[in-house]
């Protein structure tokens, strides 16, 4: 009802409250101009600067479309998917490829969170955003291991250009009731500038389209809708300073994100029915089980441009601490642990990369750069699901692109990466009976030393004739087992299963083509981007028909694997003011060998599609910049799942848009209202972690952006 309510009132106050007076004298007269085309950041002219599938995400576009986190709201755009764990929490996957095969980087360097879990959200924050690079398919080339599936490159240490500037966003969403404060101001003088940023969010427990939840063959009755437990906070800050010459620029940036959030409850074991703890005494409470995570980070990026040179250079140090506290239980022979803290992380990475760009006439340009990155974890608490670990890794690279004319490109790379990964041996802190009647303290990993090197490789061209742009790009790409794939052995209670690593799993390897399909009048846009990758030894989480203290046992194991799929864009100019736009995705997958053999893989996204129209008036009464854009998702079923999965019905979403801004002076106040799930559609999402226990995604939605800019 609040969320009607919402929407009947707010929606007509858009396009109905006048613009302000207090405008400056640029907008008292209109001068017509002849039209003017920038050819080098035409849509024909990205299209053809790489090979592989790319998009720039500009950071407003991120405001207006802000969906609880910044992967979820990503995930509008064809091809993202983002494995959802709550209202809060989320991580991305692209083309149905996530977890560690593909790479978040913030300013080009690697973001370093806790890889082992799934349901670990991305520790960045999306208020401070200046743009979002989404680069499909293997950008390994340039990024080293992981990022076999692709990169989503955030970046955030634009100047500003004012002597003084700011904004503030107040935000809320229905939902969860979340309420948001994000502050930020920065100024520029004649070479040096600065931006400061803090963001506060608050949410309360996610509320859901059921009544009760099916754990383990027991029905759980859920209090007023909601998932009890899943209320969490955030706390970020940041600083970003730098200098601006004409041949060299530097920027270093110092942010803090720190984030607390409750596990479900029901789903951490169903001791907590013995639990003396009122789960539904407060929706904003954030009780036993929950988990606390702190990713401090500092960086540096420079560069340096003299005739056809140009050097670029980052470096990073990053430090994430992850605390996961519940209610001491006994669980087997373990008795009642000392203390709530069940297991502690402390994450060191330092990384440190550099490229040099030569330019060899106007028709050729050389790239080559190296990097290298350590990386030191350590474990803590009663509770075990993965070891301490030091990894260290080194990778160089060289690409060539040559233009044999202004309409054909060529593309040449290769790459050279060696990983060293230590892992030290861990025995329960408890005595386990064995057979004999003797009992010993049972080892969960043994001590372990592995290094892995690989060359990849990439060609690709670009071909422009008429309306018409062509890409294609193939190549080579691998990933190293992480310490988890090979060491795990616990409990991983956010996603409800027992984790069991292979200490001889080799380095996942894909080849894989990208193309892209462009056409465009200037009415009307087509694009299509097929892609195809084939795994010799895919890693994966192969679920079971064993179980180990009461939760169902997934295990590492490789398989060869064959993948295919699509997107596809049909954007079309209605009008001046109406434009409408197609998307639809589509990703089969099939494993070859082991004991899943032709039978898909774990998680893998449904079908979809998107239909997206948008009225911008441009009148009066809507402002330079109102709109009001419709979003309907068409999602299909899933039945290519691996037993013991279960198949998911298709279902269909009704979004809606509108926002506005009112000027005056240097000044703007802007409101962006978005519904979501608009028809309290009853579903669940394939991809979403909460599936394993029957938990439908949430009704409907109302989110609200308030933002000053001064």
């Amino acid at each position: 009802m609040v969320a009607k309510i919402i929407c009947i009132i707010l929606i007509p106050l858009f396009f109905t409250l006048p613009v302000c007076a207090q405008q400056p004298a640029a907008y008292d007269s209109i001068t017509e101009l002849e039209a003017v085309t920038v050819s080098a950041g035409s849509p024909r002219n990205r299209a053809m600067q790489t090979a592989y599938s790319r998009q720039i995400i500009e950071g407003s576009w991120v405001e207006q479309n802000l969906a609880g986190s910044l992967m979820q709201s990503l995930e509008s755009l064809p091809g993202i998917q983002a494995a959802s764990i709550g209202a809060g929490q989320s991580r991305p996957a692209i083309r149905g490829l996530g977890f560690n095969r593909m790479i978040v980087a913030e300013d080009g360097i690697k973001h370093e969170g806790q890889p082992w879990g799934e349901e670990h959200g991305l520790e960045i924050d999306q208020f401070a955003i200046d743009e979002v690079e989404i680069i499909k398919g293997a950008g390994a080339l340039r990024y080293g291991s992981d990022a076999i599936g692709g990169v989503i490159n955030v970046r955030h240490g634009e100047a500003p250009l004012r002597r003084l500037e700011g904004k503030i966003n107040l935000t809320a969403r229905s939902v969860n009731e979340s309420v948001g404060v994000a502050a930020q101001v920065a100024g520029r003088g004649r070479r040096f500038w600065y931006r400061a940023t803090m963001t506060l969010v608050d949410y309360a427990d996610a509320q859901v389209q059921a009544d009760s939840i099916q754990y383990y063959s027991y029905y759980i009755k859920l209090h007023d809708r909601r998932l009890r437990n899943t209320a969490g906070k955030e706390q970020n800050a940041g600083l970003a300073a730098g200098y601006a010459g004409d041949k060299f620029r530097t920027t270093f940036l110092i942010s803090n994100v720190y984030a607390k959030n409750g596990f479900f409850a029901n789903a951490h074991g169903l001791e907590v029915r013995l639990s003396g703890i009122d789960y539904d005494r407060r929706r904003r409470d954030i009780d036993l089980p929950y988990h606390s995570v702190n990713h401090f980070k500092i960086s540096n990026h420079s560069e340096w441009q003299s005739g056809r040179w140009r050097v670029e250079a980052r470096a990073a140090y990053q430090q994430n601490g992850r605390d996961e506290c519940s209610e001491p239980v006994s669980h087997g022979y373990m008795p009642v642990p000392p203390n709530t803290l069940e297991r502690q992380f402390k994450k060191a990475t330092y990384s440190a990369g550099a490229e040099l760009t030569y330019l060899l006439g106007s028709r050729q340009s050389l790239h080559a750069g190296i990097d290298a990155e350590h990386q030191q974890n350590r474990r803590g608490g009663w509770g075990f699901i993965i070891p301490d670990f030091r990894t260290t890794a080194a990778g160089a690279y060289a690409l060539d692109r040559f233009l044999l004319s202004d309409d054909l490109i060529l593309t040449a790379g290769v790459r050279f990466d060696r990983i060293a990964t230590r892992i030290e041996p861990y025995r329960d802190w408890y005595r386990t009976p064995v057979a004999g009647g003797d009992s010993v303290y049972l080892p969960r990993a043994a001590r372990l030393q592995r290094t892995f090197t690989c060359v990849t490789w990439s060609v690709g061209v670009n071909y422009r004739v008429k309306q018409w742009t062509l890409k294609a790009n193939v190549g080579k790409s691998f990933r190293a087992p992480i310490p988890k794939e090979l060491g795990a052995d616990g409990v991983n209670y956010g996603i409800f299963r027992y984790e069991k690593g292979a200490a001889g799993l080799s380095p996942e390897e894909s080849y894989q083509l990208d193309a892209g399909i462009r056409w465009d009048n200037g009415r009307v846009e087509l694009l299509v981007e097929p892609f195809w990758n084939y795994f010799p030894n895919y890693i994966y989480l192969n679920p079971t028909a064993e179980y180990r203290e009461g939760l169902q046992l997934y295990a590492h194991t490789q398989s060869r694997v064959f993948r295919w799929g699509f997107e596809a864009t049909v954007d079309w100019r209605v009008a001046d003011k109406i434009r409408a736009a197609l998307t639809s995705e589509y990703v089969y997958a099939r494993q070859l060998s082991g004991d899943k053999e032709g039978y898909s893989l774990p998680f893998s996204p449904p079908a979809a599609a998107t239909l997206r129209l948008q009225y911008t008036p441009q009148t009066a009464w809507a402002g330079a910049d109102g709109f009001i854009a419709v979003h309907y998702k068409i999602v299909g079923s899933q039945y290519e799942i691996v037993p013991p999965e279960k198949p998911t019905d298709g279902y269909r979403t009704l979004a809606l848009t509108a926002g506005r801004s009112f000027r005056w002076g240097g000044q703007q106040l802007r409101f962006t209202l978005r519904g979501e799930n608009l028809l309290n559609t009853t579903y669940f999402d394939h991809t979403s972690y909460y599936r394993l226990l029957d938990v439908p995604e949430p009704g409907r939605s109302v989110s609200l952006l308030v933002g000053w800019q001064f």
